[in-house]
């Protein structure tokens, strides 16, 4: 919760306007980082920066934002073996709050010792992959109290959320600390009472409903908002006197534009001018209030139902409930655990330190909750079974599983919710603690609020999480290790509604040196969509695979959902790469044009010749567009989600892509997709986005292939051919291994199937590619018997032998069988001007 504290970082001041108090026109402006400098003022910070991993074991300085001197500057880098706060943060995971004489033990990594200045350092991780650290630094000596604490810890989560999960080298992809900082909703302004004109930011005036443009200037219309019962305490801020220079803190309530209102808390701080009257007063409203004792519990009931109907998630709840019952009730501890199969599953700790928790409950440890079933619990197994409060005084005797959580008093609260006990919240107070009759009263009513809206919260994650598996089960887990190219993929839900979308991408094998890439968008976001997107990719990927060439899979795909008889549509860009010529062949399909960064930085879009999406017509066309491309190209192949919001038209969003696209390092496509995404932060469809660099072949194939004609002697003109091309290739000394391989594999074609059958051999490296392919898509088959009296088949377990690897693969006209041999090298082989086929000519 921002309050002034003990902090006395400076504070932008308004534009002088020169306006009396009748004064119109343009209302002024507050910048972002001022915005942000008063709001980080109040939490007693007045410097805060992110430190991210970088290379060589080391933490560099990424963004930094803040009003303090050079005695409180941070260092650009820092070593993570080092003794600093920060790097000391990043390897055990743990929060530190240090006051100026605490810093004095860590000699590196914090301000200036001349500096009277306190330290906190707040670890960023996403799951267990540590991110890097927050660190704020405080002008007052006395460190940050627990309510300033818990702010600077939701702001760590804030910026933890901006944090690319891939941050590496130091580099983070767009300014952290102010967009973080909105995200709490916590908006700051500066008034001028003798005009009555007041600078505020653009999160406060969405906190009191007004929109910027409408906004003009004046407190009169900030007042307005508010509920008349409010509006005394809100004049004595606009009306300040010489007595009340200082910090003043008081709670309101604003009308909400779809009805109801909103509780809202100001901390402000008059600033004297000449003669001591009151010249400004500068201020912080934030919507997540910690009531004052001294509120009247109908008020406070008030709140929390308005607070628990905003809380989506169970974690949102919690905060919730430490916010309404530790500051207010003066408790040490509150904890919330939802009730699994006769188990506690902890959602919440406060304090989150685990050192101020008994072992059993220290989520560090355990992440899900107390090792025991409720049932070994008799002080939790009691009032879960009565289903009422229960209250211990000082000095009870409860189990070595509740031990510490309140030696001067424990409150056990069932949470109950349609009949059932949702789950269970514990407050614990150190130092001996009287439970006031009207406490009771509150805790029996909250109990039931909180229960109601923990069900609400379980159901939501529940949904959820089961969106995130069906997403991730129909998105591939890995893109292929291809040669000559590097493929990297990133996929982003959308934030509103059920996260599961239409949006997918793969990218597809196809040969050594071929690959297809291919990303779409099913019309819609539910799970319908989500089920289509997922057959169109299996279908793609299997009409790919076939060997059919993009015109041919795409026109497949589309009269497959032609025929599945759906309302809904899908777009799609498809390209297949020849990672040997530097070729690719584009078929775009309703879908945005892909965009390709050349090797010099400039970037285009690729002009594809468009087609219409699939499943509109049945008989539709969809023309290829070939397109060279050089090495060091970087191809981007997007869904309208990243480009396209209810206020960024399409174009503009392409525009913009374009311009992050030039100014990208392309030496890590992995980085360049998290900057890409780095701007996403609207996201009201879900993202995809399917990039590839093309860095061409180190190592060229030599190919030669030779059309069997079906005579008596076919075979041993398909050995003079392959003994002949082994000779050119200067790798005879296999020559004995690959003959037979292709005297088995030409014999079973002959023998078995109808129609044209072809050899293809490849030399890449120190591997010869047997390749046979003909006409029936019947799978070669193993012998079931293998003994003496077996009359076939055998010729396939000799190829299996002499083989380093063997299979099959379907083709578009039948099957290709395939074997691949090791091959001394004993000298490079003569540069062929390029790939040679030899087609019919005799030995």
């Amino acid at each position: 919760m921002p309050h002034d504290g003990s902090a006395r970082a400076r504070v932008a001041q308004p534009r002088a306007t020169g306006a009396g108090p009748g004064a119109t026109g343009t209302p002024p402006r507050m910048p972002e980082a001022a915005a942000s400098v008063r709001v980080l003022a109040f939490t007693g910070a007045a410097l805060a920066a992110v430190y991210a991993p970088g290379t060589a074991g080391e933490l560099r300085l990424v963004d930094v934002t803040g009003s303090a001197g050079a005695s409180c500057a941070l260092p650009e880098r820092l070593s993570l073996s080092g003794d600093s706060p920060a790097a000391h943060v990043v390897r055990t995971g743990r929060p530190l709050w240090l006051n100026h004489a605490a810093l004095a033990a860590f000699p590196e990594g914090g301000p200036a010792p001349s500096a009277q200045a306190s330290l906190g350092a707040l670890p960023l991780r996403r799951g267990s992959a540590p991110l890097g650290c927050l660190v704020v630094v405080g002008e007052g000596a006395d460190g940050f109290d627990p309510e300033q604490q818990r702010f600077l810890e939701r702001y760590a989560d804030a910026v933890t959320g901006l944090l690319p999960a891939g941050t590496g080298g130091g580099q983070a992809a767009a300014p952290l600390l102010c967009p973080a900082l909105r995200t709490l909703r916590a908006g700051s302004f500066a008034l001028v009472p003798d005009t009555g004109l007041i600078e505020a930011d653009r999160a406060l005036l969405e906190l009191v409903g007004i929109a910027p443009d409408d906004f003009d200037g004046k407190a009169d219309t900030l007042l307005a908002h508010a509920l008349p019962e409010d509006m005394h305490a809100l004049l004595s801020v606009l009306e300040p006197n010489p007595r009340v220079v200082g910090g003043r803190r008081l709670e309101f309530r604003v009308r909400r534009a779809g009805g109801g209102t909103r509780w809202l808390s100001l901390h402000c701080r008059a600033v004297a001018g000449t003669g001591g009257r009151p010249e400004q007063v500068l201020g912080v409203v934030t919507a997540t209030p910690v009531l004052p004792r001294s509120t009247d519990d109908v008020s406070r009931i008030q709140w929390l139902t308005v607070a628990l109907d905003d809380a989506t998630t169970v974690t949102d709840v919690g905060r919730v409930v430490v916010t309404a019952l530790r500051e207010p009730l003066a408790a040490d501890r509150v904890a919330l655990a939802e009730l699994r199969d006769d188990r506690l599953q902890v959602a919440v700790l406060d304090p989150p330190d685990p050192a101020a928790w008994p072992p059993a409950w220290r989520t560090d440890r355990r992440p899900e909750g107390p090792d025991a079933p409720v049932g070994d619990l008799p002080t939790l197994r009691t009032a879960l079974r009565d289903g009422r409060m229960e209250l211990w005084p000082a000095g009870t005797a409860v189990e070595p599983g509740l031990a510490g959580v309140g030696p001067g008093g424990l409150a056990v609260l069932p949470l109950p919710a349609k009949g059932r006990t949702a789950g269970l919240c514990l407050i614990g107070w150190d130092r001996p603690h009287e439970f006031a009759a009207e406490e009771r009263s509150l805790l029996t009513a909250t109990a039931a609020l909180v229960g109601q809206a923990l069900t609400r919260a379980h159901a939501h994650d529940a949904e959820q999480e089961l969106a995130t598996m069906l997403q991730r089960s129909l998105l591939p887990r890995r893109l292929p290790d291809l040669s000559g190219a590097t493929a990297v993929a990133r996929y982003l839900p959308a934030r509103r509604g059920l996260q599961v979308g239409g949006d997918w991408y793969d990218a597809i094998a196809l040969a050594e040196d071929r690959v297809a890439l291919v990303i779409g968008d099913v019309q819609g976001h539910s799970v319908g969509a989500a089920t289509i997107m997922g057959q169109m990719r299996t279908a793609v990927r299997a009409y790919a695979v076939e060997g059919h060439p993009p015109d041919v899979v795409v026109a497949h795909a589309n009269r497959l959902l032609v025929g599945m008889e759906t309302d809904l549509f899908a777009t799609c860009c498809y390209a297949e790469l020849d990672l040997e010529e530097g070729t690719a062949l584009f078929v775009r399909a309703g879908h945005l044009a892909p965009l390709v960064r050349h090797p010099d930085g400039g970037t285009e879009e690729v002009p594809v010749e468009g087609a219409l999406p699939l499943g509109i017509s049945a008989e539709a066309d969809f023309p290829m567009t070939a397109v060279a491309l050089a090495p060091g190209a970087l191809l981007a192949l997007v869904t309208d989600g990243l480009v396209e919001a209810a206020d960024l038209p399409v174009d503009e969003g392409m525009r913009r892509l374009r311009t992050a696209l030039a100014a990208a390092d392309p030496s890590d496509p992995g980085r360049v997709a998290d900057q890409l995404l780095g701007a996403a932060g609207r996201r009201e469809d879900d993202v995809a986005l399917l990039l590839l660099r093309y860095d061409g072949m180190t190592t060229r194939p030599i190919r030669a292939g030779w059309t069997v004609w079906r005579l008596p002697d076919a075979v041993m003109h398909a050995r003079r051919f392959t003994a002949r091309t082994l000779r050119r290739w200067h790798v005879e000394d296999a020559a004995d291994a690959v003959l037979l391989v292709v005297s088995e594999l030409v014999t079973n074609a002959l023998v078995y199937t109808q129609g044209a059958v072809h050899v293809d051999l490849t030399l890449r490296g120190d591997r010869v590619r047997v390749s046979v392919s003909d006409a029936s898509p019947r799978a070669p088959a193993k012998p079931v018997i293998d003994d003496w009296e077996a009359t076939g088949g055998r010729g396939l377990l000799l190829v299996e032998a002499m083989s380093e690897s063997f299979g099959s693969v379907p083709v578009a006209s039948g099957k290709q069988v395939w074997s691949e041999i090791a091959v001394p090298r004993r000298e490079p082989p003569p540069a062929d001007p390029g790939p040679r086929t030899d087609q019919g000519d005799l030995p």
